[in-house]
């Protein structure tokens, strides 16, 4: 992990939104820098500020890193990820983009987006698993996302 990521967002319980986005069979992704030593793949999701709701974070995650104005459906499942320094509590949402243009965003607190695209399974199962949200890990296919269901520690 590199060391102002773990600056930003380490050493402290981290809550999350985050969002389950489709188009067709294709499923949002955003490529993040820094995570890991290559590529890392997730879903669009940010820290949920204090004061703020989940849908209103959810809806300024995804116009800031991906363009897209959203709509934030039914609560899908949450996970958490612990390993030092981080440690995140994410809150997974079904997202329906409603305007806007996929463009490659920022994060404003620090510059780790690469990438942003909508994949298909095939495309996603082919990433290494480490350069892959945990998520992945519980699923058979990315497709199987949009009926999991609970709280899983990543």
């Amino acid at each position: 992990m590199d060391k102002e990521v773990a600056k930003v967002y380490g050493n402290k319980v981290r809550v999350r939104a985050c969002g389950i986005c489709w188009d067709g069979e294709k499923l949002l992704m955003v490529n993040h820098a820094g995570i890991t030593s290559t590529n890392f793949w997730a879903p669009p999701g940010g820290g949920v500020e204090f004061g703020q709701s989940i849908e209103e974070a959810l809806k300024k995650e995804f116009l800031e890193e991906t363009g897209f104005a959203v709509v934030p459906g039914e609560f899908l499942f949450g996970c958490e990820y612990i390993e030092q320094p981080i440690h995140s509590i994410e809150l997974f949402y079904a997202i329906r983009a409603t305007s806007g243009t996929l463009k490659k965003g920022c994060d404003p607190e620090i510059q780790i987006i690469k990438d942003v695209k909508f994949l298909s399974s095939a495309e996603i199962e082919s990433f290494p698993k480490k350069e892959l949200h945990g998520i992945f890990r519980i699923v058979q296919s990315p497709a199987d996302l949009q009926n999991l269901r609970g709280f899983f520690r990543i």
